[in-house]
């Protein structure tokens, strides 16, 4: 093979690394803005890896605990120590004094102690799961790209409208904003099964439990960096 059409074999290798999806950019009325942009398709055209998920939901899961449970056991509850009757001759079984726990207000056996739930993951391992996540919503047709917009003042009314636009009314959306708007959050926090999340904030357990994802133009530019 000579040097030129090594030359050419990078280059259409090179394409293939970067190759892209369009998609519409959607206006507040739910209409085309005649411009698209493009999602990557390493981030939003892998093949989705299920396992990958499964550890990143469970470690996001097991992290919202705060592990802080806590029942008194024999030696912890408030009694006196004197043995409440004779060992053998009573005809019952042997007991010793109140604090035991097959009486009412003893001490518990094996009760929770406090610990943590915490669980790692590689960086490696939470990009690829949310990368997959992406893909797999990017492929059930299951992301909208809307315009940057931002609201003068906190309106709920005005956020309805833009779900009413989309189609999205009564419907679980997830909002995903390059940086966090006080007035657009403000607008949407009491809308049932309405999320608003900041792209850096992103975990595969919101996406997946936020229904439609409606990612800002700003957004899109941040998730594509995830390579």
């Amino acid at each position: 093979m000579s040097s030129a059409d090594r030359q050419i074999a990078v280059d259409v290798l090179n394409n293939l690394k970067t190759l892209t999806m369009k998609v519409d950019i959607l206006n507040t009325e739910g209409q085309s803005t005649g411009r698209t942009i493009e999602l990557s398709d390493e981030v939003f055209g892998i093949e989705p890896n299920e396992h990958v998920v499964y550890l990143a939901v469970k470690q996001y899961l097991a992290n919202q605990r705060q592990g802080t449970h806590k029942a008194k056991e024999r030696g912890e509850v408030k009694g006196s120590r004197r043995k409440l009757k004779r060992q053998k001759g009573t005809g019952t079984a042997r007991a010793g004094d109140i604090k035991n726990p097959i009486y009412r207000g003893g001490g518990r056996v094996f009760g929770p102690r406090p610990r943590k739930y915490t669980l790692k993951l590689n960086k490696k391992v939470k990009r690829l799961a949310k990368k997959s996540v992406l893909s797999d919503k990017a492929q059930n047709d299951q992301i909208v790209v809307i315009e940057d917009f931002t609201f003068e003042a906190p309106k709920t009314k005005a956020y309805v409208s833009i779900l009413e636009k989309l189609g999205l009314k009564d419907q679980k959306s997830l909002l995903v904003l390059p940086e966090m708007d006080k007035n657009i959050y403000r607008s949407g926090r009491n809308i049932p099964k309405v999320f608003i999340r900041r792209a850096s904030d992103l975990n595969p357990y919101d996406m997946l439990n936020g229904g439609k994802m409606i990612l800002s133009e700003g957004a899109v530019e941040q998730l594509n960096a995830l390579v």
